[in-house]
């Protein structure tokens, strides 16, 4: 009887000794994918990376996407990338920047002149680099700086000229001064909702407007509530996709550069796919009785002139900040 309970305590320890000293990167990794939208741009990112990922990492990594806010509000969704508790999100910009001031350079007026015009900048080497650092103190990272559409604001009222838009109460996409100032520069009246809230706010009209995208409203179905769509001239939706960096480190070297991999592969999606994605949508407003506005060339010239200037003095008031924008004009200038 003690010969066999001793052995069976030695296999005992024999096993957990093995088990003890199995790789780290034999457990399974929870890779969370949170966004507010669906059917849309990032929601076609987020399930091509997963099978990319999922493919190469042969079990190692489980890739969960979650739409439609499912992990909460924005604000909400960011902290918990920021803390580890989401290991990665899609969000408006502008609730990146409460993390990281430096994200403000992709709302400014003037600097894109479409998707396309963009996304090259935003492939540029250099400026990749220079990305990759925003939040690094802050235990975050970029793994696609996406532009998401062009920046569309829906009315109850429709807004044609520059001084339609005096008085109205709109809905921004974010609190920041980049979100907020250019836009009471013409007379506009700017309150910060994530996009959960903003749909009550549309309906009971305690809100005039909201920017956005063309895909939410349709996703949504905001044309019940409003048929006035406008784009905002030379203005872009940024939503970039940002990583907990400490949840990255700890897959190790092999699956790290999967995850990496595949990110930047899927970001193709962000090229030629979300520009015909975007005119599907837009198609799809019109034929539920929506309206889609393009401002004149005089009227789309007199807002880029006056919410530029804006822009720029913002984002001139910190060193590090002016150095990054100055660096984006230099390669708008380069790919025009």
């Amino acid at each position: 009887m003690r010969t066999t309970a001793k052995r069976l305590a030695m296999t005992g320890i024999a096993a957990s000794l093995l088990l003890a000293a199995a790789p780290a990167n034999a457990q399974q990794f929870i890779m969370k994918l949170s966004q507010p939208t669906i059917n849309d741009v990032t929601y076609e990112y987020f399930k091509r990376m997963k099978a990319g990922i999922e493919q190469r990492a042969a079990g190692k990594i489980k890739v969960e996407i979650y739409p439609a806010n499912q992990l909460g509000q924005l604000p909400a969704v960011v902290e918990g990338v920021a803390l580890g508790t989401i290991e990665v999100a899609a969000s408006a910009n502008g609730f990146w920047i409460s993390l990281e001031p430096r994200f403000a350079v992709l709302d400014a007026p003037g600097l894109f002149d479409s998707v396309s015009h963009g996304f090259k900048i935003l492939n540029d080497p250099a400026i990749r680099a220079r990305i990759a650092t925003w939040g690094a103190d802050k235990g975050i990272e970029v793994l696609a700086p996406s532009l998401y559409s062009p920046l569309m604001l829906l009315s109850h009222k429709a807004v044609r000229t520059v001084a339609d838009l005096a008085g109205q109460k709109i809905r921004t996409q974010g609190g920041a001064p980049i979100q907020v100032e250019p836009l009471k520069k013409v007379g506009v009246i700017p309150v910060s909702l994530p996009l959960g809230e903003a749909l009550p706010a549309m309906q009971n009209k305690t809100i005039d407007g909201m920017v956005g995208a063309a895909a939410p409203y349709i996703a949504f179905k905001y044309y019940d509530i409003a048929k006035p769509m406008t784009y905002l001239p030379a203005t872009l939706f940024a939503a970039p996709v940002v990583v907990n960096r400490q949840w990255l480190k700890s897959l190790g070297p092999d699956l790290e550069k999967i995850v990496r991999e595949e990110s930047l592969k899927a970001e193709d999606v962000f090229g030629d796919w979300n520009i015909n994605d975007i005119r599907s949508k837009e198609e799809a407003w019109k034929k539920h009785g929506g309206e889609v506005i393009t401002m004149s060339g005089d009227e789309s010239k007199r807002y880029v002139d006056t919410v530029s200037p804006v822009a720029a003095s913002i984002l001139s008031a910190n060193l590090k900040i002016k150095d990054d924008y100055e660096a984006l004009l230099a390669a708008a200038r380069k790919y025009r």
